[in-house]
């Protein structure tokens, strides 16, 4: 059966069966979990065990956003609360090697959470480089406001899923860091010229251009495409983020449900598509606007698949690690790490 270009939700911590029905026919590449859909360990791995047995593929993706800081959607009492991507960067500053090695450590705290909740893909490292004037959107979710110290600490929390055996999702790609709105609220526009923009905000997703997935922003950039955020636009993603920034894996679109983006979800999604993303993501579980982000989205073929196919590949068993002796080494830091234990 074909699969479907888009990765979508549900609407509480078990399928409906409208929701069942709807999985089986559409047969999504992926699905991604939020607050709404967790409730305990035991439940989580239920609802990810479901996802799998209903679509009849064991490696369909499961994603979340596990972050740290604001951005945390599995938290006490049963997983660890992890610090914001700015306490990395603090203790960068202090201490390079030291921010570095906990940036490390705390992906790969947070990829033994996730894998054994049976979710194979975290949507982090945030790549933005926050600029004076930029909306608190991104704020603390980022590494720093220079992109030499993101890009590095973004590739060690990727080392750190990758060594837990889930796969990074950067993002957002070319760059939210200038942005002065919420795009989960409103458009926002950008009019740096092209020139600063290569020089700061693409440098760490550059870096990373070997990752295995991004996500794109919903961001205008004046100076690339004045009339079209970067989900939408042919022109950037063909030749910003494919070629000038050289990323080569499973690009995905941030929310389509997001207030950024305007006219029907299912138009969103085929305009996506048609501008160059491999995959459409739909996060809120409206059954409605999934169903028409499906139909517009439609099936992975082509180089799409062939980048879906190489991200899944990348991904390794975990590999042996002591949780205790990371934690220990955290405390080391005088907490400056921001970990708060269970």
């Amino acid at each position: 059966m074909a699969i479907g270009a888009f990765i979508c939700g549900c609407r509480g911590p078990a399928l409906a069966p409208d929701e069942i029905a709807f999985f089986r026919e559409s047969n999504p590449w992926g699905f991604i979990l939020f607050k709404r859909n967790v409730d305990s360990p035991d439940q989580v791995r239920k609802l990810t065990d479901h996802f799998r047995s209903m679509v009849g593929r064991d490696n369909v993706p499961v994603l979340v956003d596990q972050e740290g800081g604001r951005v945390q959607r599995l938290g006490p009492p049963y997983w660890r609360r992890y610090p914001a991507a700015r306490r990395f960067g603090e203790l960068y500053r202090a201490d390079p090697l030291s921010g570095l090695a906990a940036a490390r450590w705390v992906g790969r705290l947070i990829a033994d959470d996730l894998y054994q909740a049976g979710i194979t893909v975290d949507c982090l490292p945030v790549g933005d480089v926050p600029q004076p004037g930029s909306h608190d959107i991104i704020g603390d979710r980022a590494y720093g406001a220079e992109p030499e110290p993101v890009a590095l600490l973004a590739r060690a929390a990727m080392a750190g899923l990758m060594d837990g055996g889930v796969l990074p999702v950067i993002k957002h790609v070319p760059g939210h860091g200038r942005a002065r709105a919420d795009s989960h609220l409103s458009l926002p526009v950008v009019d740096t010229p092209h020139t600063q923009l290569a020089r700061t905000d693409f440098v760490p997703f550059a870096a990373l251009a070997d990752a295995p997935m991004a996500m794109t922003a919903h961001v205008v950039y004046s100076a690339l495409d004045g009339d079209n955020p970067a989900t939408l636009s042919a022109k950037i993603i063909q030749s910003v983020v494919r070629q000038e920034i050289g990323f080569a894996g499973l690009l995905m679109t941030d929310d389509l449900s997001m207030k950024a983006l305007a006219g029907p979800l299912g138009q969103r999604a085929r305009t996506a598509i048609a501008a160059g993303c491999d995959v459409a993501l739909h996060c809120n579980g409206d059954l409605a606007e999934m169903q028409a982000v499906a139909g517009d989205a439609g099936t992975l073929g082509g180089p799409a698949l062939a980048r879906a196919e190489a991200a899944l590949s990348s991904a390794r068993p975990p590999r042996e690690f002591d949780s205790a002796q990371i934690m220990s080494r955290l405390g080391d830091y005088g907490g400056r790490a921001g970990i708060e234990l269970l």
